[in-house]
């Protein structure tokens, strides 16, 4: 009889632990169903990039993700929190030399002040293209590698349209990455597809 008894308890127990984990295998696909199914916005986007693991290769890269970046703080919504996680984004891509020119304070002062403009004058970045590969300009300055990427920015202020274009000069840092070492507007040529 005792042997009975503990067979039915072994049975019981092996039972209640195979339906345990069938119910928490069920319940583990569920959350990854959802998590799947879960939509980023463009600015959560570009916070969740990963710059440490995922840095962009070469300097029209680097140009392409800042002007994501520029697009997210004047034509997407975001929080405080966000806007300052984009902005910690952005200093990533910025050379050792225009951080120590833009001390953290400032830049986010100068940032929120450029965005409260935009927003006032109803201005948006109604979209951003960078330069071919083919166009992007190498060279060699004072012994350090430095590229130059051209950029263009189509504005809508009030329903009328312009487009200006910047210069960006990247300059490759010890470990090899391109870095924004300044930037400028410039005077663009137009083509006839854009």
């Amino acid at each position: 009889m005792k042997k009975k008894n503990i067979r039915i308890i072994i049975f019981a127990a092996v039972c209640i632990v195979l339906l345990v984990g069938a119910f928490w295998r069920l319940n583990q696909s569920r959350e990854a169903s959802v998590e799947d199914t879960v939509e980023l916005t463009e600015v959560q986007k570009v916070i969740t990039k990963d710059l440490d693991k995922n840095y962009p290769e070469t300097p029209r890269e680097v140009v392409k993700l800042y002007n994501r970046i520029i697009a997210c703080f004047y034509g997407e919504e975001h929080t405080e929190d966000e806007l300052y996680s984009l902005g910690n984004q952005a200093r990533k891509l910025f050379d050792a030399e225009l951080l120590e020119n833009n001390p953290e304070d400032a830049y986010f002062d100068a940032l929120k002040a450029d965005i409260a403009e935009y927003k006032e004058k109803s201005r948006t970045i109604a979209s951003t293209s960078v330069c071919d590969s083919n166009d992007v300009k190498f060279q060699k300055i004072d012994g350090d590698e430095c590229a130059y990427v051209t950029a263009s920015y189509f504005i809508n202020e009030n329903k009328k349209y312009s487009r200006t274009y910047q210069t960006y000069v990247l300059r490759k840092d010890e470990e090899g990455k391109w870095k924004i070492l300044v930037f400028y507007q410039t005077e663009g040529e137009s083509s006839e597809d854009e």
